[in-house]
């Protein structure tokens, strides 16, 4: 399986920083053909530490594909990455707060990560950032860590009401501002001719399933010339619909 990877984030119409962090990696290796990376991190706090937290665990990802993934890929397990990844995130997240106690400054992100190996993938998450598969149909593959996306699962509140709560951005856990996080890990097999679509929490607010659906589906997304444009039509979109929010989508096509 061949990968074609593209990655959009915008600042939006009010915010002063960008805090959304986004790594989209594909690489040739020997033994296991192609292999991919998509980290997306939608960073919180003040002034410019969001930005700092999300940037850092993107960093610290990044660094991990590039050192650390072509020794991993000569015996390769899924189970020593999963592990080195949970230890990863949860580094990063002491390591942010360390520095947010140093400081007097509470920050921290998102993280949404994807590994594709062997035409198989690990998701690791935390918070509300989505994975999503598109083929013959639009599925959501992470759950959201927020108060209403509990509430709603326990059947204390209908997606009707959520919408409108004020506590829809709030999170349960994130990176750096959590005592203790506990990812959410996902393991499966990536699908021929699909597109696993990430994006932070401000793209998809304004936007419908089925908006996603029809101008994001493998069949209308043949290159990443239309991923990459077609991105950029849909942030504009978002950003007429008055979005407040940083902007972020990124996208992973497998190609048979």
């Amino acid at each position: 399986m061949n990968y074609i990877g593209t990655a959009v984030t915008d600042i939006g119409i009010s915010k002063k920083t960008n805090q959304d962090s986004v790594c989209v990696k594909i690489a040739e290796s020997e033994k296991h053909g192609q292999v991919a990376m998509v980290v997306l991190c939608d960073g919180m706090g003040g002034l410019a530490k969001g930005e700092l937290a999300s940037a850092t665990v993107i960093r610290a990802f990044s660094k991990w594909f590039d050192d650390d993934l072509p020794a991993r890929l000569v015996k390769f397990s899924w189970k020593k990455v999963t592990e080195e990844w949970e230890k990863l995130a949860k580094e990063q997240n002491y390591l942010i707060a360390q520095y947010g106690k140093k400081t007097d400054v509470t920050l921290g992100t998102t993280l949404t990560a994807m590994l594709v190996v062997d035409n198989k993938y690990l998701i690791l998450h935390v918070g509300d950032s989505r994975i999503y598969k598109i083929k013959n149909s639009m599925e959501q593959m992470t759950e959201d860590h927020t108060f209403i996306a509990r509430e709603i699962k326990n059947g204390r509140m209908t997606h009707e009401e959520a919408m409108k709560d004020k506590r829809r951005n709030m999170l349960l856990q994130c990176v750096g501002a959590s005592n203790v996080i506990e990812p959410q890990i996902v393991t499966g097999k990536v699908e021929k001719n699909a597109i696993y679509m990430f994006c932070s929490d401000g793209f998809r607010h304004v936007l419908t399933k089925e908006e996603m659906f029809e101008r994001l589906s493998p069949d209308v997304l043949v290159d990443a010339d239309d991923m990459e444009q077609t991105s950029k039509h849909l942030i504009e979109e978002v950003k007429k619909r008055k979005e407040k929010d940083n902007i972020t989508v990124a996208l992973l096509r497998t190609v048979s």
